[in-house]
C-alpha cells in the first residue's frame, strides 16, 4: 500500500493537513498578536501572573515568545534561571488542525512518561495542553523554558548516546497511532508539493518541465522502498538545531513537524552527510540506536530519497507562506531563476544517487 493511502484520510486530506491551499487571509491573524493579547492569553490559560516582559523568539513557522513569570504567582521559588520564564507558542493558522496539534502533544507526553528527554507542553486551564485565544482564534500552547545549546557536531561517543535516545523515542513512537498527522513519503512531500508549486506557477516556465520530470522520477523510484518499511511517530525535523545540551544532558525540542514515517527520517537528519562518506559516524549512531530498538538496514536506502523530498517540500513550504512578509525577507532569492536552477541541479544529483542505489 502506498503512503498516500495509509491512515484514515484520503490524499486530499493529507494535502489539506500540509497547508497546500494558499495562506491568504490566514497570516493576518499573526499581525494581530500584541504583547497585551499574548500576556492575557497566557495568564488566563495558566492561572499565573506575568511581569509584562515578552520577548519574540526566532521562529518562521509559528509565533513564539519568551514570557517572564511574576515570581509571587509561582507554586514554588525558581530553582534555575530558566524557571523564571515560560515559552508561549501560537500556531500558524491553517497548517495543523487542533487534532493534529494534540497528537504532537500526546507524543511529547508519552515520551516524558517514558523518561525520554524532551520539552512537553504544560497542562492548561480545562485540562488540555492546547488553548484558543478568544480575540484572534489562534491556537496556542505554553511550554516550560529549558536552557540549552545546540552542538556544532557530535563525537562518536555522543552519537552512540544520542542513538540510544532515538531508539527509545521510536519505541515509544510505535505504541500509539497518530491518525491525523501527515505520512511522510513520495505522495505527500513529493507529488503534493510539486502539484502546488506548478499550480501556483512558482517554477520558471522553461525549467518547469525538467523539474516536474525529475521530481516524478524520484517519487516513482522511491515509492516501493517506502511501502516496504514500518512507519510510526517520529520527530520529523530531528537535526542538530533541535537537539540541545543543558544541565541534564541532551534533549529534543520542536516537534512541530512530527510525522508518521520510517525511523531513518530522524537518523539521516542527525547525520546529513551521505552514508557512504561518513560510515564511522553512521556506525556509531546506529550502534547506539540498536541497543534500544531494532533497525531495518534496508531502510538506509531511503535516506537519499528523504533528502530529495525535503528539498521539494521546503520549496513548497516557502511558496505556501509567500504572502507573509517575513518569508519574503528571509528567502529573497526564492522568486529568482537562480534559486530554481540550483534546486533543479540538486534534485538531479539526488536522482542520480537514488538510481545508483536502486
Amino acid at each position: 500500500m502506498s503512503d498516500q493511502h495509509r491512515g484514515n484520510k484520503p490524499p486530499e486530506a493529507n494535502k489539506a493537513a500540509e497547508g497546500l491551499a494558499t495562506w491568504g487571509e490566514a497570516t493576518q491573524f499573526f499581525y494581530e498578536l500584541t504583547p497585551g493579547l499574548i500576556l492575557d492569553a497566557v495568564e488566563a490559560a495558566t492561572g499565573k501572573r506575568c511581569t509584562g516582559r515578552a520577548l519574540a523568539l526566532n521562529s518562521m513557522e509559528n509565533r513564539v515568545y519568551e514570557i517572564e513569570w511574576d515570581e509571587e504567582s509561582l507554586d514554588s521559588p525558581p530553582q534555575t534561571p530558566a524557571d523564571h520564564y515560560c515559552i508561549a507558542k501560537f500556531y500558524r493558522p491553517g497548517r495543523w488542525s487542533k487534532e493534529q496539534i494534540l497528537e504532537e502533544h500526546q507524543f511529547l507526553l508519552d515520551l516524558v512518561e517514558a523518561d525520554i528527554p524532551v520539552v512537553a507542553p504544560m497542562v492548561l486551564a480545562g485540562g488540555s495542553t492546547l488553548q484558543q485565544e478568544e480575540k484572534s482564534g489562534l491556537l496556542f500552547a505554553v511550554f516550560p523554558k529549558v536552557g540549552g545549546r545546540s552542538p556544532d557536531e557530535l563525537s562518536t561517543e555522543e552519537l552512540k548516546r544520542v542513538g540510544r535516545y532515538l531508539g527509545r523515542m521510536h519505541r515509544v513512537g510505535m505504541t500509539r497511532e497518530a491518525k491525523e498527522r501527515v505520512h511522510i513519503g513520495p505522495s505527500t512531500y513529493g507529488l503534493a508539493s510539486l502539484s502546488f508549486l506548478m499550480q501556483e506557477r512558482h517554477i520558471p516556465a522553461h525549467i518547469e518541465g525538467q523539474y516536474e520530470s525529475c521530481v516524478k522520477q524520484i517519487c516513482e523510484l522511491s515509492m516501493p522502498g517506502f511501502d516496504a518499511v514500518k512507519k510510526h511517530r517520529v520527530h520529523g525535523d530531528c537535526h542538530l538545531g533541535n537537539l540541545l545540551f543543558g544541565r541534564q544532558g541532551y534533549f529534543w525540542v520542536d516537534f512541530d513537524d512530527m510525522v508518521v514515517g520510517p525511523a531513518i527520517q530522524d537518523l539521516w537528519l542527525m547525520l546529513p552527510g551521505r552514508y557512504q562518506k561518513e560510515r564511522e559516524l553512521w556506525d556509531a549512531l546506529l550502534s547506539g540506536y540498536e541497543t534500544m530498538h531494532e533497525f531495518d538496514d534496508a531502510s538506509l536506502k531511503l535516506a537519499e530519497p528523504l533528502r530529495a523530498l525535503r528539498m521539494i517540500h521546503f520549496s513548497a513550504w516557502i511558496a505556501k507562506r509567500w504572502e507573509d512578509p517575513a518569508f519574503k525577507r528571509a528567502f529573497g532569492s526564492f522568486g529568482e531563476e537562480r534559486y530554481w536552477q540550483d534546486q533543479l541541479h540538486a534534485l538531479m544529483d539526488q536522482l542520480a544517487v537514488i538510481k545508483a542505489n536502486a
